[in-house]
């Protein structure tokens, strides 16, 4: 057996991805902040209905729908920003599901933060503070 030196190329590792750009690190943080409040409200609203005489249910039930479509069309939003266009289109469909709505809102909130973290932004507890971007 003959031993064969061979000579391997160099790896070169080249960052193809483009850099985001401020005001694109803008919108993520303003759709996460959004979706964020969306979340925060519907909940409140879910308690307050579980509180609520009789005949103030359907209104509040009707603001919770409200909450549900508004959370999806900026989880639409923020998904189009972060994932191709069949991930987007994937997870805002899974935002209308229930129950599996919460785990893509879980998915697209953890995305957003990575991607602003991933760019040397501070995000916290409800998004980061979009004045410091």
């Amino acid at each position: 057996m003959s031993t064969q030196n061979q000579q391997s190329d160099p790896v070169v590792e080249l960052n193809v991805e483009p850099e985001v750009s401020r005001e694109e690190l803008r919108k993520i943080a303003r759709y996460q902040k959004i979706v964020i409040y969306c979340v925060l409200v519907y909940l409140l609203l879910v308690a307050a209905f579980f509180r609520a005489p009789e005949p103030l249910k359907p209104l509040l039930s009707l603001a919770g729908l409200a909450m549900n479509v508004l959370s999806a069309v900026f989880v639409w939003l923020l998904a189009f920003r972060l994932y191709s266009t069949a991930g987007a289109i994937f997870i805002g469909i899974m935002t209308l599901i229930p129950l599996v709505g919460l785990g893509a809102l879980l998915v697209i909130n953890s995305a957003a933060t990575s991607e602003l973290r991933n760019n040397g932004v501070k995000v916290g507890f409800l998004g980061a503070k979009i004045s410091r971007i």
